[in-house]
């Protein structure tokens, strides 16, 4: 729309007359002259800055503040797009006016140029968001001393800008919904300078160019890593991508980014991808440590940012090359806001860690799981065994707790009864009720991986996800069902047989009744806290199945087995095929060792620390509960058998099967889809789709098909 009589044009760096500002406001805003953006925008264009890095950025500042006004720049002329978000209608609005404005312009683009040329993108682009391979304590530190004291100002580095304009998360949503159409046009009207100032456009090209060959040199010293050379043995070291990625990233800064340069680059960077899918899976032969899961990571971020500026290189001038850029804006905001938050990094190193527990699949999962009824009938029967040796170690446990000995040494013995039982149930092929459900980590990250690769659908691979899992948990479920059958099953006739011939050679009982009671009521599920130590032993297990996973990884990675079957002295005592053999059982048995020996150590271990700092803790594992529930039972009776206080501990027991099985399995599903990076809204989803599945057909979850 125009009007009769034009506005006088407006002289940069003074303050408009009242004349001057209704003027304005009637031309580009005439069907609302008094809108407070229009005038507001009318003051800081008037006050742009002539030189001085400081002050053009804190004009920026000031010119981002009128940009985030909630209020929208709408209905200021006929046929607008009342469609545009609040920011989008006021950058709207600065285009026009900047349109229609050539000194207010020409202000505008001196300053984007001398902002540019004072400033630097290469932190920005190339380390933003990457980690730069400080140890966790050091990172820790690091972000506590800069969150409690100022950080010191660095004007010229466009990192240090993007906080300053963008001081909150949530602005990088901001930044992403802006239109590229609008900034395309904005950077038509302000992004090429007259000589001799610098084209901002130029240089932001030379910071992402710098950025990339940074990035490719990283990237190509983490590649060419001896372990992960060693886990690409199929490799030849001249031909690896990683080596050939730093020509590449050469060849596309010395021609400027040329279109065939990009394609060479995005050809390269596929081909290191599938080296490290291909060192991903050789970490299930060959074991994996901290510092090459680190490793991995950090190439796969370098790639993504390599790739990202790449796109932003290769589009089109205008509304795509910005598109691109939005993007790349967006997330380097968050990582930019990641990079100073302590919850971030803790979470980061969580993922990262629970990654490398779980990278290695091993032996640790799925053996502990059934699918056929031949299977499950294998699984009673080695429970069975399990039971038999757990109604021996609460005998054992009794007899322990009647010696007069110092704590180190009462503590000592319980903690090599436990281990030693289990131990001995490792090596003799038995199963102890609750311990598979936490080892099942890796199968379960397994089934997630599986779909996650296999979709580039995030919906199919979402649904994809569900139905493995689904079909995965009730054969988790059955199985745990099996081994609580063997055992119970078991530990019951052991534990009475057991008390009836020590009363009978003896001339008592192996309890006292004291003893006996003191049983039954710490086993009552709500006149105790015994369903808090049964969730707490669901912990405990948890963190066996973790040491299990270690252990086995340990063995792996420092190839231990290779070395005891090629060592001399060993050879010479047992002969080569006996040193064979010792190789192939440590590598058997390495995480059932591990991980029984660590739930036994735990098992006496975490209530003595609990009373050093006067917590009363206390475990509760089903196995050994029932078992010390029928040595009571000798103790006090037939008649004692059928009172309430013993039929409550009685189910006491059942529970505590049910918070063992729950909290040991869901730590583990917890570990793989945290390894996984799947968002914790689609856990809960599942959770309650096996819940609801579980109501309308349980039967798969109880037996074998």
């Amino acid at each position: 729309m125009t009007v009769s009589s034009p506005a006088p044009r407006l002289l940069v760096r003074s303050l408009p007359s009242a004349r001057e500002v209704d003027a304005f406001c009637v031309q580009y805003a005439p069907r609302a002259p008094g809108h407070p953006a229009v005038r507001d925008l009318l003051r800081l264009l008037s006050e742009v800055p002539d030189d001085g890095l400081d002050a053009r950025l804190a004009w920026v500042e000031r010119w981002m503040h009128w940009m985030r006004e909630r209020i929208p720049a709408q209905g200021l002329m006929d046929g607008e797009d009342a469609t545009l978000s609040a920011a989008n209608s006021r950058l709207s609005l600065l285009v026009r006016v900047l349109e229609g404005e050539a000194p207010l312009r020409l202000a505008v683009t001196k300053l984007v140029s001398g902002v540019c040329a004072g400033s630097r993108g290469l932190k920005l682009f190339a380390q933003v968001g990457l980690s730069g391979g400080n140890g966790f304590f050091s990172e820790l530190t690091d972000r506590f001393v800069r969150g409690v004291l100022p950080p010191p100002p660095e004007p010229g580095k466009l990192s240090e800008l993007l906080l300053r304009l963008f001081p909150v998360p949530e602005d990088a949503e901001w930044l992403a919904a802006l239109s590229p159409a609008l900034l395309a046009r904005l950077t038509v009207l302000v992004g090429d300078p007259p000589p001799p100032d610098p084209s901002p456009t130029a240089r932001v090209r030379g910071d992402l160019l710098d950025a990339l060959l940074l990035l490719g040199v990283q990237v190509t010293g983490l590649g060419l890593a001896e372990d992960v050379r060693d886990r690409t043995p199929e490799l030849a070291f001249r031909a690896s991508p990683f080596l050939r990625l730093r020509m590449v990233c050469d060849a596309v800064l010395a021609r400027d980014g040329a279109p065939d340069s990009l394609r060479d680059l995005e050809q390269t960077e596929a081909d290191c991808r599938r080296v490290v899918a291909s060192v991903t899976r050789h970490l299930e032969h060959s074991g994996v440590s901290v510092d090459l899961v680190y490793r991995l990571e950090r190439i796969r971020r370098g790639l993504d940012r390599m790739e990202a500026i790449a796109r932003v290189l290769g589009a089109a001038r205008g509304e795509p090359r910005w598109r691109e850029a939005l993007e790349l804006l967006s997330d380097l905001l968050r990582h930019a806001h990641a990079d100073r938050s302590v919850r971030a990094l803790v979470q980061r190193n969580a993922r990262l860690l629970a990654r490398k527990i779980i990278e290695r699949t091993g032996n640790t999962g799925e053996h502990y799981i059934t699918s056929t009824p031949g299977e499950f009938h294998r699984m009673v029967h080695s429970a069975a065994g399990g039971g038999l040796l757990t109604a021996f170690t609460a005998a054992l446990k009794f007899f322990l707790v009647g010696l007069s000995l110092a704590p180190f040494f009462a503590g000592l013995f319980a903690a090599l009864n436990y281990a030693g039982s289990f131990v001995v149930m490792q090596l003799l092929g038995f199963t102890l009720a609750t311990k598979q459900p936490s080892m099942t980590a890796s199968t379960l990250a397994a089934a997630i991986e599986e779909d996650a690769v296999e979709n580039d659908d995030p919906d199919d691979a979402t649904d994809g996800r569900m139905e493995r899992l689904a079909a995965l948990v009730p054969r988790i479920t059955r199985s745990q069902l099996a081994a609580a059958l063997g055992n119970l099953g078991c530990v019951l006739p052991v534990a009475v047989a057991l008390a009836l011939g020590f009363q009978l050679i003896r001339g008592h009982a192996l309890l006292s009744v004291a003893q006996a009671e003191h049983v039954v009521e710490s086993l009552h599920p709500w006149h105790s806290a015994t369903l808090l130590w049964a969730a707490f032993t669901g912990v405990l297990l948890w963190m066996s199945s973790v040491a299990a996973g270690w252990f086995e990884n340990f063995v792996v990675y420092r190839r231990l087995p290779e070395a005891l079957a090629h060592h001399g002295v060993l050879r010479t005592l047992l002969g080569e095929r006996n040193a064979r053999r010792v190789a192939d059982a440590l590598m058997r048995h390495a995480a059932g060792v591990g991980g029984s020996v660590t739930l036994g150590v735990l098992l006496v271990v975490a209530p003595g620390i609990g009373g050093f700092f006067g917590l009363p803790l206390d475990v509760r594992h089903v196995t050994l509960s029932f078992g010390s529930l029928a040595f009571a039972g000798c103790t006090l009776g037939p008649a004692a058998v059928m009172e309430p206080g013993f039929l409550a501990a009685l189910l006491g027991v059942g529970v505590i099967g049910v918070l063992n099985f729950g909290v040991s399995f869901a730590l583990a599903l917890g570990l793989a889809l945290r390894a996984r990076d799947v968002p914790l809204r689609e856990g809960l989803r599942f959770v309650g789709a096996m819940g609801l599945r579980f109501l309308r057909h349980p039967a798969p979850f109880l037996i074998p098909p």
